[in-house]
């Protein structure tokens, strides 16, 4: 609530003033009396007190009329927001060497898709006003959630991603080309590829450097993120006495995945721990910010009727105690 003209409430000094008046000089006829010895020991009646509440439904009359010319108004703000969104697919390797362990949560070995879920699900929740889609791939690709706005949707397909789901191979150029699929024909202030892999590509029909060039003829540009650490990475393995850790070497085609980061004027990332995978993650976003403004528009509606009321309200119970109740003798 406001007033329009706030400035007229300055009009409600007027009311000291006629309080100051009624102190001075009473409240009207007096009669003359030789003595009042006897009056005085009269019992004082209520409504001598109560006469003073004239001159307060006076004053609260003309607060109200002065609340009335200032125009009070109600107002409800409308809140419009522009966007301009990124249209982001999230391609995660799904192949059987994502079962290393060299991760670590606290103490804990993780293996690596589990962490890459992990950071990935704190990477959708931060993008609120973006597309989200998402390619897994090992022997073959495909989408495991369309491009959304509904960020519960695609944790949820997060969640239910598995080492292995997509077979055992690494095809990545098959996962380049399914994610550009998507994207291809979008209208969007950009369009982006988050590849991350632990591999080489050995699998599929379209190879990598190919794929990134269809990426980059559609202005997508892709972010490769090596995943692993380097030389001998551990796996755990069921043996004929218990589960055993056995170290195999990793083989991550760096080059490859630098050449199509380059390609579409994207950036390649190593991450070889936990740590440096989420602020991988941590620096895109901050890379890829969204475009939203925000237009405010205030609708009023006018209130003075209500302290007009009241002030007629106040004016004509004083006229009627006036001339009834504590009518004044001449």
């Amino acid at each position: 609530m406001r007033f329009e003209d706030n400035w007229l409430l300055l009009l409600g000094l007027i009311v000291p003033l006629v309080v100051y008046h009624y102190l001075k000089w009473g409240s009207g006829g007096q009669l003359k009396f030789s003595t009042i010895k006897t009056l005085k020991r009269l019992k004082t009646s209520r409504s001598v007190y109560l006469r003073h509440s004239l001159i307060v439904f006076r004053c609260l009359c003309l607060l109200l009329l002065v609340a009335a010319v200032a125009r009070p108004q109600s107002g409800k703000k409308t809140t419009e927001i522009i966007t301009e969104g990124v249209d982001i697919m999230l391609v995660l390797d799904t192949s059987g060497s994502m079962k290393a362990l060299d991760f670590k949560v606290g103490d804990d070995r993780i293996d690596r898709l589990e962490v890459a879920k992990r950071v990935v699900a704190d990477f959708i929740k931060g993008r609120e006003n973006d597309r989200l889609g998402m390619v897994v791939f090992g022997e073959q690709a495909f989408t495991q959630c369309p491009l959304t706005l509904d960020h519960g949707v695609a944790l949820s397909f997060l969640d239910k991603v598995k080492i292995g789901m997509a077979g055992d191979g690494t095809a990545i150029g098959s996962a380049i080309g399914t994610a550009v699929k998507r994207l291809k024909d979008i209208k969007a202030k950009s369009k982006v590829i988050i590849l991350l892999t632990d591999g080489r590509n050995n699998m599929g029909r379209l190879g990598p450097l190919k794929a990134a060039e269809i990426a980059k003829k559609y202005n997508v540009k892709i972010y490769a993120i090596g995943a692993g650490t380097t030389g001998k990475a551990p796996f755990l393995v069921n043996t004929f006495f218990g589960p055993k850790y056995v170290y195999q070497q990793v083989d991550l085609d760096e080059y490859t995945l630098k050449q199509i980061a380059g390609i579409t004027e994207g950036q390649y990332f190593r991450a070889t721990d936990t740590e440096s995978l989420a602020k991988i993650y941590e620096h895109i976003d901050s890379m890829e910010k969204s475009e939203v403004k925000v237009k405010e528009y205030m609708e009023y509606n006018e209130l003075f009727l209500w302290p007009l009321l009241g002030a007629l309200a106040f004016l004509m119970l004083e006229i009627v105690l006036a001339n009834t109740r504590f009518r004044k003798i001449p």
